[in-house]
């Protein structure tokens, strides 16, 4: 009977898959016969190298496109189809890039692409960028198709290579993300396609990937060719028999005669057969009389073989059989091996391409920082010409079978590098102070932080609804005011934003009312007291920022700035001269109304510095001026700048503005004259304490000019501190003892 192929699927479930990742698995198996006999059985995987809500938004896109685009598409081939197929949705990429957060390096975007269509017994296979096809063939594992190019979505001009080839009974073909495969190296993959279903092996996978600490894109897909016999179902033969209208009339002929004729004809038949029984009877008779008065041979002895001799023999045979399958196989495998275009060729050249990624990337770092060589400081661009091609042919050597406990050594060196060629400085950072709440209290949740005028630390607590006053030398905190608290002026509602003003804290709570906290002592107690703010109550529960500047230093007057989201604009207060409070009506600051719903920082030092959508702006005189801060060039190995905290330093136009990038967990330097980029901050021997920061403050370096800068920073219950002075970046670094984090606020949260 006919044979046709059935695959085997395996997919990791959706539940099962890491929460950051940003990979997209489809599957479409036609169910329509004229579907799957001219477009076949599609499987897509799209991966990025990064993980984000835009990454994962980006690879549902190109797969939804791809996968659209391919079947609808009847004005060509397979292979045409899905280079158009694919071309559209780079397009589509390239529309979005900037709303998804997506940039092209050298033709080289974060976005893979692997895809398989089976139709009968073809299969064709595509891959774009970061993404991995095998293809295990007779116990052996091929790379397809041509593994050397490397090209990611976005990009300015492409048109990927589609494989064509047969696909045979026990064939696997996997597509699986670079990231699963430099974790478990690709020997791994195939011991589990090759003992376990496609989907018991792909669960086997994840898993192995989860356990070796994997994160980020986890794609993978995999099928099996398997036979399946063509039956159809046949009809039951039934007898037919004619009908009888005579049934039981006597048996005989309406001829005259013709009953006697037959009769006698018969009757001789029978006798004629009779005869030539009797005669050949008579005959065999004959010829075995004669063949008994014939001489007869005696029986010969019987030989024996001994034991020892068919043995010998018998071992003799198996060395020959097995000579002949050396010399068989032998010649099998020269074939297989060197025939052009064979299975064989490719894995050869899978191997060569690895090593030569290798020795580029030893000779590349040899050059940068041999020894007595310094070329970062010598030669920068050249410098950073040389590591960025070793950094990628990490990947190149990684996917070719490079095993990762060769190329992590060189895989820190190149990173090492590029950060000193990008001005990363490592820091440390030390507990100053952690809250621990009562047992019947709901946990700490900090979520402001500010200087205070008498250069304590203030920390906002969403969780017992008060401001703190943190000693950072006695470790000691006071609660300065909270929720509900009898002040001057009436009751205190939840505090909400904080922010400082010359000699004063002031601190707004739920009701829109503004209240002033001021040291009465030098102790850190301090008196309450609600300030005066025109139009206060109709601002709404949208305000996003406070902030101040000194309009006469000498007599504790300052401005408050407020920015309100449904007026689009920022209010600006002057205050009363007996400085009580702000009687008069607002002014709009700025010269013409914007969004400001993404306004969620101010830094005022007489030009006002703020954030929006992510980035830091610069308004002059209520104008936004065109001042743009630059960001560093490190995008091989990190993404752009998201901003989401903001403080400063220095006098206007003088020193320097902080972002804080929480999506790659450091603190980025912008120079306020001119926007250029200074330096960036992350926390030495992979400590991720930054990942949790939810403010800071700058602390000024006092008269000794020479002192490092350092920030002072809040986590979900701790406040920290970092100078920002280059450390050791081994694990563990610190530039003295932390803070003792066991001690216990005077009045507990």
């Amino acid at each position: 009977m006919a044979v046709r192929l059935h695959m085997k699927l395996g997919v990791v479930a959706e539940h099962d898959r890491l929460p950051d990742s940003p990979d997209t698995v489809v599957v479409v198996e036609p169910s329509v016969g004229a579907v799957a006999r001219s477009k076949g059985h599609l499987y897509l995987l799209v991966t990025a190298q990064v993980s984000s809500r835009h990454a994962l938004e980006a690879t549902r896109l190109t797969a939804e496109t791809i996968r659209n685009e391919y079947y609808y598409d009847e004005s060509a081939g397979i292979r045409v189809c899905l280079q158009k197929a694919i071309a559209t949705a780079n397009r589509r990429l390239v529309h979005q890039a900037d709303r998804l957060g997506l940039k092209s390096h050298g033709g080289n975007g974060p976005i893979g692409v692997g895809v398989a269509v089976v139709r009968g017994n073809e299969m064709y296979v595509a891959t774009v960028g970061p993404a991995e096809a095998y293809l295990i063939r007779q116990a052996r594992l091929s790379t397809l198709p041509d593994p050397h190019r490397e090209r990611g979505l976005p990009s300015g001009e492409i048109e990927p290579d589609v494989w064509r080839g047969e696909i045979s009974v026990g064939d696997s073909l996997v597509l699986v993300s670079p990231n699963v495969v430099a974790k478990l190296g690709p020997e791994e993959l195939k011991d589990a396609m090759l003992t376990l279903h496609p989907q018991s092996a792909m669960e086997h996978l994840h898993h192995r990937f989860v356990a070796a600490d994997g994160t980020g894109s986890d794609g993978a897909i995999a099928f099996e060719a398997t036979e399946v016999s063509a039956t159809a179902r046949q009809r039951t033969l039934v007898p037919v028999r004619p009908a009888e209208p005579l049934a039981g009339a006597p048996d005989r002929s309406p001829i005259p005669l013709a009953d006697n004729v037959q009769a006698a004809n018969n009757a001789v038949r029978a006798a004629s057969a009779n005869a030539k029984t009797a005669a050949g009877g008579a005959l065999e008779r004959v010829v075995i009389r004669a063949q008994d008065l014939l001489p007869r041979r005696r029986p010969a002895y019987r030989r024996v073989t001994p034991l020892a001799s068919r043995r010998e023999t018998q071992r003799r045979a198996a060395v020959a059989l097995l000579a002949f399958l050396v010399v068989f196989a032998g010649l099998g495998l020269g074939v297989w091996a060197f025939a052009p275009g064979g299975t064989g060729t490719q894995a050869i050249s899978s191997i060569d391409t690895g090593q030569h990624a290798l020795e580029l990337i030893r000779s590349n770092l040899d050059e940068v920082t041999g020894p007595g060589i310094d070329l970062i400081e010598a030669e920068p661009a050249r410098a950073e010409e040389l590591l960025t091609e070793a950094y990628e042919q990490l990947s190149v050597a990684s996917r070719n079978g490079i095993r990762s406990a060769t190329l992590e050594p060189l895989r820190e060196q190149t990173i090492e590098g590029l950060d000193r060629l990008y001005g990363v400085v490592p820091v440390s950072s030390r507990t100053m102070y952690t809250f621990k709440p009562k047992e019947d209290k709901p946990p700490i949740d900090l979520k402001g932080v500010v200087r205070g005028p008498d250069g304590a630390t203030f920390v906002l607590d969403a969780s017992t609804k008060t401001v703190w006053r943190v000693d950072l030398k006695d470790k000691k905190a006071t609660a300065a005011v909270k929720s509900g608290q009898k002040a001057r002026g009436g009751t205190v509602a939840t505090p909400r934003l904080i922010a400082v003003g010359l000699r004063d804290l002031l601190v707004l709570d739920s009701k829109n009312q503004l209240w002033r906290w001021r040291a009465a002592n030098k102790s850190g107690k301090g008196t309450v007291t609600k300030i005066r703010v025109n139009g206060a109550s109709s601002w709404g529960d949208d305000i996003m920022a406070l902030g101040t500047f000194g309009r006469i230093p000498s007599e504790g007057l300052y401005n408050l700035y407020v920015v309100d989201p449904s007026e689009e604009q920022v209010l600006a207060y002057s205050p009363a001269r007996d400085g009580s409070g702000f009687p008069g009506k607002p002014t709009m600051w700025l010269s013409t109304t914007r969004a400001t719903n993404t306004m969620s920082a101010l830094h005022i030092d007489g030009d006002l510095f703020t954030l929006e959508n992510g980035a830091i702006t610069r308004f002059v005189s209520g104008k936004n001026d065109g001042w743009e801060g630059t960001a560093p060039t490190d995008t091989l190995l990190r993404s752009a700048p998201s901003y989401t905290l903001l403080a400063g330093g220095g006098e206007r136009r003088n020193g320097v503005v902080y972002g804080y990038d929480r999506r790659n967990s450091r603190l980025i330097a912008v120079d306020k004259a001119d926007g250029h980029y200074v330096a960036q901050y992350r926390l030495a021997g992979g400590d991720d304490g930054w990942e949790d920061m939810r403010g800071f403050y700058v602390v000024p370096p006092g008269e000794d000019t020479e002192a490092p800068p350092a920030i002072v920073w809040i986590s979900r219950n701790g406040v920290h501190q970092a100078t920002l002075e280059e450390v050791s970046d081994e694990p563990g670094a610190s530039p003295g003892p932390s803070g003792d984090p066991s001690a216990a606020p005077s009045a507990a949260p």
